[in-house]
Order: C-alpha cells, then sequence, then structure tokens
C-alpha cells in the first residue's frame, strides 16, 4: 500500500514538471519574441546603414578587382576574344573574335629631302624664307631681284606636269579624244593614291586640266602614254624642248615628277614659267581654282593644289605646285604685284603651308621697295651670300641626289 502510494505521488510529480516547463518555455517565448519585436524596432536604422556600408564596401572590392583584372588582361600576352551579336535574316547570330591590341607607338625620323643632304638648308637670307632654293625675277626684263640657291640641280616634283603640259599643247593632239587610264598609268614608285580608277575615261583635254590644276598623276602618266612614240617619246619630248629653252641644269625622266630623277633648278624653272606663260590654256588650267570634269560620264570636281588662286588679293597668271619626300614642298608663280609681273620659285621648302608662306613674305617686300631702294645691293645683298653658296653646294646636292634611297610618299 505505501509503494502504490509513492508510486504515485512520483507520477504526479513528473507530469507536473513537464507542464511548467512548457508553459515557462511558451512565457519565455513570448517574451522573448516582444523582447526582439522592440530590439528591431529600436535598431532598424542601423541595419539600414550596415546594409549600405556593406554595398559601398562591396562595390568598392568590385570596382577594385575590375581593375586588377583589366590590368592582368594588359599585360597578359594572350589573345583575347571578342564577343559579338549580330542578326543576320532575322536570327540572332554571336560569333567571337580575337581582339587586336595596339602596337607601341614608334616615332620614324624625319625624311630629309636631298637639299637637306647638301647642306643648302643652312642657308640664310633676309626673308627668314622656308624654302632653301628661292628665285625672284622681273618677267619684263629678267632682272634678278631675289635669288637663295638658285643654280643647284634638285628634284623638282611635279612641277615636271608643267613641261607635259607645254608638250601636249604644241603638240596640237586633238583634245576631244577619249583616253582611258590603264595599269600603266598607276603610280609603282611612290603609290599614290587617285581619284581616276583603272578603266576610266576622260577626254585629253579634261586630262590636262586636272593634271596642271589638281596634280592628278594618273592624268599626266595618260597623257605621255598616248603621245606619238608612248611615254619614250613623250620624255624625249620634253628634255628636247628643255634644251630648247637653255634649261641646262633639267633632266626629265617620266610626265608625272613621281621619280627623283627629274631635276632642274630655279633659274632654268624661270624660263619655263616665262615660256609656258605665252599659253592661254597652260595659264586657264593651271589657275581655275576648281573644275567639274567628266570621267567616264560621272562628273567628278577638283580643286586647285594651290589655294592662293582663289584669293582676290593675289593676280596670279600661271602656276604648279610640287612634292615628293626627295624634293619637299615646290611652288612657280607668274603674279602681278604692285604692277609688276614677276616670276617666283621656291623649292625645297619645309612645311606644308611654307612655300604659299614664302611667296607671302616675297610679295610683302616687292610692295615694300621703291626704284630708288631697288638696287642690286639691296634686292639681291642679303643672296649674295647665299649665290655663292650655292654653286659650292651643286656638286655636294648632284651627289646626295644619287644616294638617296628613301621611299617617298605623294
Amino acid at each position: 500500500m505505501l509503494k502504490l502510494l509513492l508510486a504515485a505521488l512520483i507520477s504526479l510529480f513528473l507530469v507536473a514538471e513537464p507542464v511548467s516547463a512548457a508553459g515557462a518555455g511558451a512565457g519565455a517565448g513570448a517574451g522573448a519574441g516582444a523582447e526582439k519585436a522592440g530590439s528591431a524596432k529600436g535598431k532598424r536604422p542601423v541595419a539600414r546603414k550596415k546594409v549600405v556600408k556593406k554595398t559601398a564596401a562591396k562595390a568598392r572590392r568590385k570596382g577594385k578587382r575590375g581593375k586588377d583584372l583589366a590590368h592582368a588582361v594588359a599585360s597578359d600576352g594572350r589573345q583575347r576574344l571578342v564577343r559579338r551579336v549580330e542578326t543576320v535574316r532575322g536570327k540572332r547570330r554571336v560569333t567571337y573574335h580575337v581582339a587586336r591590341r595596339a602596337g607601341p607607338v614608334i616615332m620614324a625620323p624625319a625624311l630629309r629631302t636631298v637639299g637637306d643632304m647638301a647642306g643648302l638648308h643652312q642657308t640664310r637670307d633676309a626673308l627668314s624664307l622656308r624654302s632653301s632654293v628661292a628665285l625672284v625675277l622681273d618677267q619684263n626684263t629678267s632682272e634678278v631681284l631675289f635669288e637663295k640657291n638658285a643654280n643647284v640641280a634638285l628634284p623638282i616634283a611635279s612641277i615636271t606636269k608643267l613641261m607635259t603640259g607645254l608638250i601636249v599643247v604644241e603638240a596640237n593632239q586633238n583634245l576631244n579624244e577619249t583616253l582611258i587610264i590603264t595599269n600603266d598609268d598607276v603610280d609603282r614608285q611612290k603609290y599614290s593614291s587617285s581619284r581616276l580608277p583603272v578603266g576610266a575615261r576622260m577626254t585629253r583635254n579634261n586630262l590636262l586640266h586636272i593634271a596642271l590644276m589638281s596634280s592628278e598623276n594618273r592624268a599626266a602618266s595618260a597623257l605621255g602614254r598616248n603621245y606619238p612614240g608612248g611615254i619614250n617619246g613623250f620624255v624625249a619630248a620634253m628634255n628636247a624642248k628643255a634644251r630648247e629653252l637653255g634649261m641646262n641644269d633639267t633632266h626629265y625622266v617620266d610626265a608625272s615628277g613621281l621619280s627623283s630623277r627629274n631635276v632642274s633648278s630655279a633659274r632654268d624653272l624661270a624660263k619655263l614659267v616665262a615660256y609656258a606663260h605665252q599659253k592661254p590654256l597652260l595659264r586657264q588650267y593651271s589657275t581655275d581654282p576648281n573644275w567639274v570634269v567628266e570621267a567616264s560620264g560621272r562628273p567628278m570636281r577638283y580643286n586647285n593644289t594651290n589655294y592662293l588662286v582663289a584669293l582676290p588679293d593675289w593676280n596670279i597668271g600661271l602656276q604648279k605646285t610640287g612634292f615628293i619626300n626627295e624634293a619637299g614642298r615646290c611652288l612657280v608663280m607668274q603674279a602681278m604685284i604692285q604692277g609688276r609681273n614677276v616670276i617666283m620659285v621656291f623649292l625645297d621648302s619645309k612645311g606644308k603651308m611654307s612655300r604659299t608662306a614664302d611667296a607671302g613674305r616675297m610679295r610683302r617686300w616687292l610692295e615694300a621697295l621703291t626704284p630708288d631702294t631697288l638696287t642690286p645691293s639691296a634686292a639681291t645683298g642679303a643672296a649674295t651670300t647665299a649665290a655663292s653658296a650655292a654653286s659650292e653646294a651643286a656638286h655636294a646636292a648632284q651627289a646626295a641626289f644619287r644616294q638617296v634611297t628613301v621611299p617617298a610618299i605623294r
């Protein structure tokens, strides 16, 4: 009986303990929930700040990783692929291409002209000309107004085309005849560009026009190639005309002037300008600011290579420009300044605009002169030393010319 009573008391004790424990757990849970809710209400702004700080820190880490990755890719020598998405016939196509990497920039050394090799650029003058060679003549009296290295034979580039035009005009060929540009007219020396494609058809008149006005190389080549006897006969006629005009320092090898073996002196070119100025067609075609010609029935606008012809304060009767690396910038002109007809020649000028700038300097100098001040000592005193230096440099220039091996770019 005692045992039964003891067992019943133990059972009641065991049952009461879990219930109280459960109640305590429930109460504790409720209290904890209330406490957590209160804590959440009080700490919510702090939690947001932490999220913002974490996001900013994450972005900084991501940016740093991106920079590190970009630096690693840039310094890595392996090939990289670029993903490209295209739509072809309504279908999406993804392709991968090898990314090209820019190589190191290598500065090419400045190209030296034949005049530089002969030391002509060291000749100083009173006008601080950028041209190594200069000559100004009174066209009516042949009086030398200014000269600098005028007797030195140098490459003349597209000044050659002035003789080309002269031969075409004096040959009395049919200017309305249609000529065709062929592969023989493509520049294989300087690989210069041209707007005339192989197969283009153009009249001899238009080819002459753009050869003189715009210095079109394929046009000049086609003119020479369609001369009786071909290009060889044409070049022979050019050299014969030079001898006839007393141009003893001049020699031609082609009709375009792309070869550096087309050489002449400033004094010889002054003779050519004076003679060519007598031809109305050469005067007009060389000084037109622009013109529209037809090639295979398609109109094409060409501009003059000498912008001075379009300026109202210049009265230019004939002109021609030229440039190849061996020759530098060249310019010959006939112009009227202060009522005086003058012939100007500038060879081996340094800088793209330097030849026309030298023409402007010379014009201002001539405009400032009066008949009283125009004496041999005043007009040519600045070039006396240059003239003597030219005679000494002539042989050096020719020797330097024969040693030129640097390819030029038209």
